[in-house]
């Protein structure tokens, strides 16, 4: 493993290094989960990912109109015949009373869950093959395809039911002030189906993905090539360098001095940065790529401790304290990373 170097003269940072606890975390090695205790039983509520969209109108998010507009959209459990459903479910705490939007100060958090029954392909096709041959051998006939579709389909009706349930959750924060909705996801379909199903609840929501002045790319290669990352920003150690031709070659690097010569002859080559690891102000970490996802989002400890201090022993407040302390520092950090990514873009006639 070769250690991050931070050489004076060649620091990828504008002004200062990133703190000791930024740049050990990328030295040492993953330090196992700790035990869950009872205090713990309930998840701080830290982004993990982020998808960033900009509304396009203003919207007066009231609290009470859109909690109402959730409940007609509810999370249910599949029925017997059902292979999936989706809905909305309380961001924090559990039961029929637990509201659908949670309030803290100018910001908004919902919730949706999705659960689906599991029916593996492999399991359908064979008892579909089973229940072919023995119609075929019984009955000394050819099987076509549109009683084949037929069979397949009793199969599946008959499997349904003792199919197993996989749930899963996505949350997204409302930020109207700023008019920004921040999906806690880096995939591009579990937001669209939080945002479409938001639709559909509130008849209208005016709302796109955020873009940017320049090509994402063109900056992350510009950084690691000048060694010198936007004011604020800090390079850490973990990039990908792909190849500008169709058929070139992908660079993956963890954990690696990315102010080497090795790096530096990659991008020599042409290739571009499509992921590059970030610190912003000591305060988070995060990877970014070309589609200005926000992967593998890190608040510092210095912040996390201050939102368990701000919640006190309740499991509830400090989910609130965490969620009020984490949009606070988002709204001052995402202006600044699209600033530094050369200006948001805004689309002519919007």
């Amino acid at each position: 493993m070769r250690a991050l170097r931070w050489r004076p003269g060649r620091d990828l940072a504008t002004t200062r290094p990133p703190s000791r606890r930024v740049a050990a975390r990328h030295l040492l090695p993953e330090r196992r989960p700790a035990t869950i205790t009872p205090m713990e039983s309930l998840p701080l509520m830290w982004f993990r990912n982020l998808l960033v969209y900009r509304l396009t109108q203003d919207i007066p998010f009231d609290a009470d109109a859109l909690e109402s507009a959730l409940a007609s959209k509810p999370a249910r459990p599949c029925a017997s015949q059902e292979l999936t459903t989706y809905g909305f479910s309380a961001p924090f705490g559990k039961g029929a009373d637990a509201p659908l939007v949670h309030v803290s100060g100018d910001f908004l958090l919902i919730g949706t869950r999705k659960e689906e029954r599991i029916l593996p392909g492999s399991v359908v096709r064979d008892a579909l093959k089973e229940k072919v041959d023995e119609i075929e051998n019984s009955q000394m006939r050819k099987v076509y395809k549109k009683e084949r579709d037929q069979l397949k389909d009793e199969i599946v009706q008959a499997f349904l039911p003792r199919a197993f349930i996989r749930k899963s959750g996505t949350f997204a924060a409302i930020a109207p002030r700023q008019g920004l909705i921040l999906v806690d996801s880096a995939s591009a379909k579990k937001a669209e189906d939080l945002l479409s199903t938001l639709r559909e609840a509130m008849g209208s929501l005016p709302v796109r993905p955020l873009s940017v002045k320049i090509a994402p790319t063109a900056t992350l290669t510009d950084w690691l090539k000048t060694q010198k990352a936007a004011e604020g920003f800090y390079v850490l150690d973990e990039c990908e360098l792909r190849d500008t031709h169709e058929d070139g070659g992908v660079v993956r690097c963890k954990r690696q001095d990315l102010t080497s010569e090795e790096i530096q002859l990659h991008l020599s080559t042409g290739k571009q940065v499509t992921q590059l690891s970030l610190a912003w102000q000591d305060k988070l970490s995060f990877v970014l790529d070309d589609k200005l996802v926000i992967k593998r989002l890190r608040f510092e400890d210095i912040l996390q401790e201050q939102a368990e201090q701000d919640g006190g022993e309740d499991a509830l407040a400090q989910q609130d304290a965490s969620f009020t302390l984490m949009m606070m520092t988002l709204v001052e950090f995402l202006p600044e990373l699209f600033s530094a990514l050369g200006g948001e873009e805004i689309p002519q006639g919007i």
